[in-house]
């Protein structure tokens, strides 16, 4: 697997990997964000976490799991895959984002 986003190592935006644009980085790779949001209610096995994740490969998935496992986002328990605190607490961090989000929604000129 290649290196992963890691704060104080360099990636996308940032030569010195400062935290915030290491976690960017990571939560920008394709499906990453909905992996963490499908378990944000609790543990979920690969099989149903696939078929939430609209069309998205086993073996995109699985590259995810890992990332995000390596991260301390998320493990693998007895029942599935869940978040760990870091990763509760990154849902509670989003969270205000998606009100943002809702309101821009609502702010946009309608489309014809």
């Amino acid at each position: 697997m290649p290196d992963q986003p890691r704060p104080g190592v360099p990636v996308r935006g940032s030569t010195t990997g400062r935290p915030l644009m290491a976690a960017l980085d990571l939560l920008g790779q394709r499906w990453t964000l909905r992996v963490i949001w499908e378990l944000r209610s609790g543990a979920l096995g690969f099989r149903e976490l696939q078929r939430r994740c609209e069309r998205m490969s086993s073996s995109v998935l699985s590259t995810r799991l890992a990332t995000l496992t390596e991260a301390a986002i998320v493990r693998l328990d007895d029942d599935g895959y869940r978040l760990t605190p870091l990763g509760k607490d990154l849902i509670t961090a989003i969270r205000p984002l998606q009100s943002w989000a809702d309101d821009w929604e609502k702010g946009l000129p309608k489309k014809a």
